[in-house]
């Protein structure tokens, strides 16, 4: 008998066909492949067999289910973070759309490194993601192994302070040096342990932060006040941009995009109230 995921994309029009796609979301969703709202989707389109339940899901900033369930882990990972990133709002939304093709290309051989970081914080990041974004935690994770994670070092340890180097790791999906080749463009994960204050700083480079984890503080100016932001709030840092990230009790995970100058590295900018911050614990 096919797969669910290969009945859940049975040609359109077909007679019957609204009906085989639902039944395959009704046992995707048993086994929480997809959430609640992604099956409601199939059910209402069940009547109708020409109805594109994908186009639906744009409409309405649903994830989209994978193609096939063999498809590999790091396809599987962009393709979900690419369907998210496409739903935000936010200044850059252009700029970033431009950035990430629907076809990334062949998946280059790239070592894989994991940190204390990742085995420690990033499963209860995962844990913490609700259920309507249960398919891109599965991608994450299933991928993460695959991914060469690494601390952001370019700040002297007396400006950055002594929680950030050992608080953090980013890993690359695409990019110069990542399973899938592009130039001047980088997309991949970062995740910070809980508490950890992430200095203000800039560069030249525009960033899309989508946090996947919250709330968090932050800040686009130095000494200026916290303002909190749940998880799925877009952050977009044109170039230059001063920006601080106060992680509270849960890790931050979170999906980011330089779109151009990734080559530029980023600076610490001074701010009186550092150790405050980092004494501070979100509620």
């Amino acid at each position: 008998m096919p797969e669910p995921l290969t009945l859940l994309h049975a040609p359109l029009g077909q007679p019957g066909s609204g009906r085989v796609r639902y039944g395959a979301a009704m046992a995707l969703w048993r086994d929480g492949l997809i959430s609640a709202e992604v099956l409601e989707v199939y059910r209402v389109a069940s009547a109708h067999d020409a109805r594109d339940p994908l186009q639906t899901l744009r409409d309405l900033g649903l994830p989209s289910p994978p193609v096939s369930a063999k498809e590999p882990p790091l396809q599987t990972l962009y393709s979900a973070a690419r369907d998210y990133l496409l739903t935000l709002d936010h200044p850059g939304a252009a700029e970033v759309r431009a950035s990430l093709p629907a076809d990334p290309g062949p998946e280059q051989a790239r070592p894989a490194r994991t940190s204390a970081i990742v085995d420690r914080w990033l499963r209860p990041a995962l844990d913490a993601m609700d259920d309507r974004h249960r398919p891109l935690a599965q991608a994450i994770g299933d991928a993460a192994g695959r991914l060469d994670w690494a601390p952001y070092s370019g700040y002297p340890l007396a400006e950055i302070g002594p929680y950030f180097p050992n608080g953090q790791a980013a890993g690359s999906i695409m990019g110069a040096p990542a399973p899938f080749a592009a130039q001047d463009i980088d997309l991949g994960l970062f995740l910070i342990a809980p508490n950890v204050v992430y200095r203000d700083h800039n560069h030249a480079a525009p960033e899309l932060y989508a946090p996947l984890t919250g709330p968090h503080g932050w800040r686009f100016g130095p000494d200026r006040p916290l303002v909190i932001k749940p998880a799925h709030e877009p952050v977009w840092n044109p170039p230059h941009q001063p920006h601080l990230t106060k992680v509270g009790a849960v890790p931050f995970l979170c999906l980011y995009v330089w779109t151009r100058d990734v080559a530029e590295l980023a600076k610490v900018i001074p701010a009186s109230d550092w150790p405050e911050l980092e004494a501070l614990t979100l509620a």
